[in-house]
């Protein structure tokens, strides 16, 4: 066994809350040199980061997001497996699968991140709604977990996306549940890479497919073989094909094959 596998590592960190999670996978990354993966939902809003890396990067990292979580009161399970064996590494959630499915990149890159939890779709929405016309900052989409949790998450520098929170909480109290919220100035590359976005703030790339060349399939003549035929010709047409026709003894009748006949 190598080195390399013998120190690898999973860690998972559960809550119930997807702000809570985004907020402790980002303390999580920030905090040892380890790899976001991907996020599991299971319903009843609970929501799992799992990470990956050397096991005292991935102990240490677990540690510090459980911190946060716990913080929040909102930290349900956290767990470190060390030397996962391949089987469990295959069907584990990982973000490159999603990425796959992706091609381009996210016009929001690189601005700070706002997230708005409530319990119930009506209040999610009128806080989007309240958030857009209060502050410089877009939607980039949202996110359910189950039990009647939503998520709207937003992006925008630090100050739009902190001013857009607070007006967005004032509605959706005001309609329904508001749940939970969370601000990440600046995400990381693994944050970016698996946060929800929808694909409206995707960067299609243009992929031109390489040029293979027309092949056509050769089709050879079958032979026919035809069977003999009497052809009658007139006077003037027995001119013209004296050349290509043999002519019977009679001059008045030819017997050819119908396949050594070229028409014109």
């Amino acid at each position: 066994m190598s080195n390399i596998h013998a120190e690898s590592a999973i860690g998972l960190i559960s809550t119930r809350s997807f702000p809570a999670m985004v907020g402790t996978a980002d303390m999580m990354i920030k905090s040892a040199d380890v790899t976001l993966v991907g996020y599991e939902k299971i319903g009843g809003g609970y929501c799992t980061a799992v990470i990956r890396g050397r096991f005292p990067d991935v102990r240490l990292a677990v540690a510090a997001g459980a911190e946060v979580a716990a913080q929040m009161d909102e930290l349900i399970y956290q767990s470190v497996i060390s030397r996962p064996s391949p089987n469990l590494n295959a069907v584990l959630p990982i973000s490159d699968r999603m990425l796959a499915q992706v091609v381009g990149k996210s016009k929001l890159t690189n601005l700070a991140i706002g997230l708005l939890e409530t319990r119930g779709f009506p209040p999610m929405v009128g806080a989007m709604d309240a958030m857009l016309k209060t502050a410089d900052v877009h939607v980039s989409g949202y996110e359910k977990t189950g039990a009647g949790f939503c998520t709207a998450i937003i992006r925008g520098t630090v100050s739009n996306v902190t001013f857009a929170l607070d007006a967005g909480m004032s509605v959706a109290e005001r309609i329904g549940e508001l749940r939970s919220i969370m601000v990440i100035p600046r995400p990381l590359e693994d944050l970016e890479r698996t946060i929800p976005t929808a694909s409206y703030w995707i960067e299609q790339a243009l992929v031109i497919p390489e040029q293979q060349p027309l092949v056509l399939p050769l089709r050879l003549p079958q032979s026919v073989n035809a069977p003999m035929v009497e052809v009658e010709l007139v006077e003037a047409e027995q001119v013209e094909l004296e050349q290509k026709l043999l002519i019977d003894g009679s001059g008045q009748k030819l017997r050819q094959r119908e396949s050594s006949i070229e028409l014109y």
